[in-house]
């Protein structure tokens, strides 16, 4: 039995996957999918101090509306001992339809934030508007040019910025149902590009008709570490959603 206590409120780090319908749900929406699903299930949450107490949740990098994910994170101080082992079930069955825990993790004390810990973002992306043939040699130019710029909103003015910096690898590995597949890594400091933007720099006629995030790294000291490894304490094994 995966146990932890919290005496004096203690980190948990969750994984879960965002799949099917529910990608089209907001960053917001899910989160109060999971208050929601802590509630129903009883789970000993610390909170905040103050007028309108709120559980101690903080998750990672936000997902844009629409893109599908297994690799998403978030963080939840509890209050007190609490048997982490049974999460992933428990949490699942509560959660909307599509969103499953897929891992628990009890973090060490003064972990990082998950939105400054995570450098590196993975994803595989299907492409419509050319074929295998046309997006190669795009990929091939994007990954050789010192620069890639597109067009951005700042303070209601529009601004040519370089993504060049976000791109950190882009393959193309295929053709599946007609759509052209590529696996995208993008760093997420000291700037982000997102998967559209990178992939309208490439080749301004294609479009990004599915997005998968595959994985969220954290990079330190040489080493590349999935984020239910970073800082953790005890991680439960082969905690799956039932």
């Amino acid at each position: 039995m995966a146990r932890v206590r919290g005496d004096q409120g203690f980190p948990v780090r969750l994984r879960f996957s965002k799949r099917g319908k529910v990608r089209f749900i907001s960053h917001r929406d899910v989160a109060r999918a999971f208050e929601r699903a802590f509630r129903i299930e009883q789970l000993p949450l610390a909170f905040t101090a103050g007028f309108v107490p709120r559980p101690k949740v903080s998750f990672g990098l936000a997902l844009s509306v629409g893109y599908e994910s297994d690799a998403e994170y978030l963080d939840v101080e509890l209050a007190e001992a609490a048997d982490i082992e049974r999460w992933p079930a428990q949490l699942s069955a509560a959660l909307p339809e599509g969103i499953d825990v897929t891992g628990v993790a009890a973090l060490a004390e003064r972990a990082p934030a998950l939105q400054e810990a995570v450098t590196v973002v993975e994803y595989r992306l299907g492409l419509t508007g050319g074929d295998v043939d046309r997006v190669t040699p795009a990929v091939e130019a994007a990954l050789a040019s010192p620069r890639l710029e597109v067009p951005r909103r700042k303070k209601g003015r529009e601004v040519v910025e370089d993504i060049r910096p976000a791109l950190r690898a882009m393959t193309v590995t295929g053709d599946v149902d007609g759509r052209v597949v590529v696996d995208l890594a993008a760093s997420t400091q000291p700037r982000s590009a997102r998967p559209s933007e990178i992939i309208a720099a490439v080749d301004e006629h294609l479009t990004a008709e599915h997005v998968l995030r595959t994985h969220q790294w954290i990079e330190r000291g040489g080493a590349r570490l999935e984020p239910m490894d970073a800082d953790v304490r005890m991680r439960v094994p082969e905690a799956r959603a039932s």
